[in-house]
């Protein structure tokens, strides 16, 4: 019985030792793949980090590069975080703007020394007797949460933009003041010397009353152009009132119709309006409706139509003045609305001037198309009132 026992317990015995040398037989084997993975790993780890050290280089390099360039750049540049604190200026900021803005909150300092200017895209800088003007951009970068402000100095453009304007408001005047002196010259000298007539001890009653009566004349003329130069430099109605644009023009109308019809010049009305009104003084835009009809009347001869059109057009009266004349040669035209430019014998070449001002001054414009031989169209544009407005005021 025992014999058969060791037997059994030999026998179990070798069976585990078999199961314990395959067992090891496979750590081993594990073992070795286990060290070839780790090598092969180490060898990958190896050169990750030598990418990533490479990378971290060349981002360095980068890094120091970006720095130089917004250093260098002609903006001035802020980094501002989401708090609204200046974490960031580059050094034109600090040349522009005369000190470090380092932790300041960005929007107070803006409000302090910032204010706009006519145009709305352009700021006034004043801190520190420091006067610059500036155009600023903002833009929020979302993924880091901090917000970067661009400042460019346009303060020389402003001063030249300047320098400009005050230079043609000098020349505006100049031609101004020559033009109204060559326009009184020829009437006051006339006026003088009819006046001078009126002197003479011998003359006869019936040529001093001819003398005083064209020594009237002249001078009537001369208050006509000191009254259309007032008008012209003025600019600005008076006094406007919500006006039927229909009354406005059959007002026009009826007296150049009685000026012009008599010559055989037709003068028609296409009305396509009905109570249509507009923001005007009632006398003054007549005035320049009229103003443009005898103009066309003028370049027209007998037989011929003059017509004036009303129509509406996306919101906007349309008044046209149509002739068949004579037309307006090209060089003529780009300079019809100047003061004082006329074409015209005896004309002051401030009707077309006054015209446009008017017109301006109602929130519209007035505009020219013409052919030689063929004729013209002069169209005024004003906005339509829905309601009728009034508005008094000092031109």
């Amino acid at each position: 019985m025992a014999s058969e026992d060791q037997q059994i317990n030999s026998k179990e015995l070798e069976e585990a030792f078999a199961l314990f040398t395959e067992a090891s037989h496979q750590l081993s084997n594990a073992y070795a793949v286990l060290q070839q993975d780790v090598a092969s790993l180490t060898e990958q780890l190896a050169v990750a980090n030598g990418n990533l050290k490479q990378q971290y280089e060349e981002k360095a390099v980068l890094s120091r590069r970006l720095s130089l360039l917004l250093d260098r750049l002609p903006a001035g540049v802020l980094e501002v975080s989401e708090l609204g604190l200046i974490v960031r200026c580059n050094e034109r900021a600090l040349d522009l703007l005369g000190r470090s803005l380092d932790g300041l909150n960005w929007d107070e300092f803006f409000y302090r020394h910032f204010t706009v200017t006519s145009e709305t895209t352009i700021y006034e800088f004043n801190a520190e007797a420091i006067k610059k003007y500036f155009t600023i951009e903002q833009v929020k970068i979302s993924e880091e949460a901090v917000s970067v402000v661009l400042l460019h100095d346009v303060s020389s453009a402003v001063e030249m933009r300047e320098i400009l304007a005050r230079n043609e408001r000098l020349v505006a005047m100049g031609q101004m003041a020559a033009g109204l002196a060559h326009q009184l010259r020829t009437p006051m000298a006339a006026a003088l010397l009819y006046v001078g007539h009126l002197q003479r001890e011998q003359l006869l009653e019936a040529d001093r009353i001819k003398f005083a009566a064209k020594a009237t004349e002249r001078l009537k003329r001369l208050e006509v152009l000191v009254q259309n130069m007032l008008l012209f430099v003025r600019g600005q109605p008076q006094e406007v009132s919500s006006v039927s644009i229909g009354e406005v023009v059959q007002d026009a109308l009826a007296e150049v119709r009685s000026i012009f019809e008599p010559s055989g010049l037709q003068i028609d009305l296409q009305n396509n309006l009905v109570d249509t009104k507009v923001l005007a003084n009632f006398k003054e835009l007549s005035g320049a409706i009229g103003n443009l009809l005898e103009n066309a009347c003028q370049a027209s001869k007998p037989g011929q139509h003059v017509i004036c059109k009303l129509e509406l057009n996306a919101g906007q009266v349309e008044i046209s003045i149509i002739d068949s004349g004579v037309g307006i040669p090209k060089a003529t035209l780009e300079r019809l609305f100047e003061p004082f430019f006329t074409t015209r014998k005896g004309g002051t070449g401030l009707g077309l001037a006054i015209v446009r001002n008017l017109i301006s001054s109602y929130g519209g414009e007035v505009s020219v198309t013409s052919t030689p031989n063929f004729g013209s169209v002069f169209k005024i544009c004003l906005p339509r009132v829905l309601e009728a407005t009034n508005v008094s005021g000092q031109g």
